[in-house]
């Protein structure tokens, strides 16, 4: 090729780039689908095994993504404590939810971006594996991400659970009886304002420690419920939350 065609291939491929418009390091396909699901967690609770994440909304390439439609939830059952698993082999899990973001079920809540799953078709004595893929209103799957080895014991029985309203507070009082299954590492406090109604979600941040809870984020006039449940730390170091305690409601006194 002499200097003169040479020079008019620079040109010509120059010309295209700028035509594209195109800037900044190539970015491949697969990083544009969506990034996986954060701080993605599983436990048990009570029955069932509870899934908590939070839904990207960047893509792979750390860029903004929009119209993320829901979540593929696929799962992996084994006998618990068996060690010759393959974990990432993706032809052992088998579909168990397709949730989409805008009519989740109930066994479902969303709180912002974090979705909270319960999968109560599970077995004492099992492991469960999960992986969780989101999907675009596309049908595009994104990055999964893994939850490994969610170990199932029969589930124990919940705390007692008593409450005591006065005009500006709330105040709770739980007891355990002790249990064979592991160590009481604490109580998780759960709050719902309707009727017949339940959050999957704890109104503390940490297990408690003490056997009481004051709660002063009220309003007058509203009917409050709550529920507790004891956190355990089992032998195999895993920890389990027990059965739902019964539902105790109040609302505000009258000031005095």
């Amino acid at each position: 090729m002499n200097g003169i065609k040479r020079l008019a291939v620079v040109v010509s491929l120059s010309l295209l780039t700028a035509a594209c418009g195109r800037k900044g390091p190539l970015i491949y396909p697969d990083m544009l689908i969506p990034a996986s699901p954060a701080a993605v967690s599983g436990q048990q609770s009570g029955a069932a095994v509870k899934l908590q994440f939070i839904l990207p909304d960047k893509d792979r390439a750390g860029r903004p993504v929009q119209g993320v439609a829901g979540v593929k939830i696929s799962r992996m059952e084994t006998e618990a404590g068996r060690k010759d698993v393959c974990r990432s082999c993706m032809e052992d899990y088998l579909l168990l939810r397709t949730l989409y973001v805008d009519r989740l079920p109930t066994d479902t809540q969303r709180s912002g971006s974090r979705l909270i799953v319960l999968d109560s078709e599970v077995k004492a004595g099992r492991s469960y594996s999960y992986r969780i893929v989101p999907f675009t209103v596309d049908g595009v799957d994104g990055a999964s991400a893994a939850i490994s080895d969610v170990r199932v014991i029969p589930p124990f029985s919940g705390p007692d659970l008593k409450l005591e309203s006065f005009p500006t507070e709330m105040r709770l009082q739980f007891a355990m009886q002790p249990s064979l299954s592991g160590r009481l590492f604490g109580y998780n406090i759960y709050r719902s304002t309707v009727a017949g109604g339940r959050s999957f979600q704890p109104i503390n941040v940490q297990p408690l420690t003490d056997k009481e809870f004051v709660d002063t984020s009220l309003e007058r006039g509203v009917t409050y419920r709550y529920s507790a449940r004891a956190v355990l730390v089992l032998a195999t170091g895993d920890i389990a939350e027990s059965l739902e305690s019964a539902v105790v409601e109040g609302m505000l006194k009258d000031d005095e």
